[in-house]
C-alpha cells in the first residue's frame, strides 16, 4: 500500500503531465488557461507530499485549524479542523501557505515561489475572468517552462524521483501557434498590472546559481542545413565522433562556476558538507564526463597552457545523489 505522500507525488506528476499534453496539442483554444490550472494543481499536490514527508505522513498536519466557539459564544481554546459547510470534510492548507512555510524552512527556493506566484495569477485570471491578449501566451510559456524545470528539480531533490521517462517541455509558440499578421496589441488595465507584477518578480541580477527559475526565455531559430540530413550531436569522449566547437562565451555560459564557487554552493546547500576526499573524487569523476564540467585553457589554442575547471549549475542535481540537504 502506498504512503499518502507517495500517492500525492504520483498524482502531482500525473496532473503536470496532463498540463503538458494539453499545452502541446496542435490546436487547442484554451491552451494557456488549462495549463495554468493543471500545473498549479500539480504543484499543490507536490507541496502537500513534501509537507507530509516532513510531518511523519500525518494527514492532520495538512488540516486548517480554528478555534470553535464554546457555549457562551466565545472562541474556545481547543483547535479543531475547519470543515466544509457542504460536506463536513476538513479544509487543507493552500498552496500559498505551504509554499511560504517551505521557503521559510529553506526547503523551497525563493525563485520557485516567485514563479508559482506568477502562475497563480494566470490561473486565477483564467478561472475568475479571462485572459484577453496575446501577451499572456508569451508570458505563460516563459513562466510555464520555468515551472516545469522547477518541478523536476524539486521532485528529484525532495523525493529522488527521476522524471526522465516523461517529456517535460512545452512546445515553442512558433510550433503550436504559427505567427499570423502582426497587429497592434492594446492591453487593458488588468493585463498591464499583471505584466508589471510578473516583471517585478524577476530578479534584476540573476547569476544562475540557483537551479530554480522565475521565468525562462525561449529562443527558436530556423537555419538551413548544408547537409540533406542534419546530424544530432552530444558530448562524448569518442575520438571518431564529429567535432563541434564552442566559443569561449558559450563555454562560460554553459559552465559558469569555478572550483571556489562550486565549493561555496555545496556548503550552502548541504549542512554536513566537507571539502574532503569524497568531494574531490566525486567532482573529478563528474568533470571527467564532460557533461557537467569542462576545462578552460589560459591559451585556448595551446593544450599545454595552464587550465582551470569550470562547472555547470546543474552539477548540484548530481551532488544531491550523494549529499543530503
Amino acid at each position: 500500500m502506498k504512503s499518502r505522500s507517495k500517492e500525492l507525488l504520483d498524482r502531482a506528476v500525473a496532473a503536470t503531465v496532463a498540463a503538458i499534453e494539453i499545452y502541446n496539442k496542435p490546436d487547442f483554444r484554451y491552451r494557456e488557461e488549462t495549463f495554468a490550472v493543471l500545473a498549479i494543481n500539480g504543484w499543490e499536490l507536490l507541496l502537500k507530499a513534501k509537507w507530509l514527508i516532513d510531518h511523519d505522513n500525518n494527514p492532520r498536519s495538512l488540516h486548517v485549524l480554528e478555534a470553535r466557539p464554546n457555549k457562551s459564544g466565545e472562541p474556545g481554546k481547543r483547535l479543531r479542523a475547519k470543515t466544509s459547510q457542504r460536506t463536513g470534510n476538513p479544509f487543507t492548507h493552500s498552496l500559498d501557505y505551504l509554499a511560504k512555510k517551505l521557503v521559510e524552512s529553506n526547503a523551497l527556493d525563493a525563485n520557485a515561489w516567485k514563479n508559482l506566484q506568477a502562475l497563480l495569477e494566470i490561473r486565477d485570471s483564467a478561472i475568475h475572468f479571462y485572459n484577453g491578449s496575446g501577451a499572456f501566451a508569451l508570458r505563460l510559456q516563459e513562466i510555464g517552462t520555468a515551472s516545469l524545470k522547477n518541478f523536476v528539480t524539486a521532485s528529484r531533490t525532495w523525493f529522488n524521483r527521476d522524471l526522465s521517462e516523461f517529456n517535460f517541455y512545452l512546445m515553442p509558440l512558433s510550433f503550436v501557434a504559427m505567427p499570423r499578421a502582426v497587429e497592434a496589441v492594446i492591453l487593458n488595465p488588468e493585463e498591464k498590472r499583471f505584466l508589471a507584477f510578473v516583471e517585478s518578480l524577476e530578479p534584476e541580477n540573476d547569476d544562475g546559481s540557483s537551479p530554480y527559475s522565475v521565468t525562462v526565455n525561449i529562443d527558436v531559430r530556423f537555419t538551413r542545413s548544408k547537409a540533406k540530413d542534419a546530424l544530432g550531436v552530444q558530448l562524448t569522449n569518442d575520438p571518431s565522433a564529429p567535432a563541434v566547437r564552442l566559443t569561449e562565451e558559450q563555454i562560460r555560459d554553459r559552465f559558469p562556476w569555478d572550483y571556489k564557487r562550486l565549493t561555496a554552493e555545496c556548503r550552502k546547500r548541504y549542512p554536513s558538507f566537507k571539502e574532503d576526499q569524497k568531494y574531490h573524487d566525486l567532482r573529478k569523476t563528474i568533470l571527467a564526463g564532460r557533461k557537467l564540467g569542462d576545462w578552460r585553457y589560459l591559451d585556448p589554442g595551446n593544450p599545454k597552457s595552464s587550465r582551470k575547471p569550470f562547472f555547470s549549475t546543474n552539477i548540484l542535481q548530481e551532488f544531491d545523489r550523494h549529499y543530503t540537504g
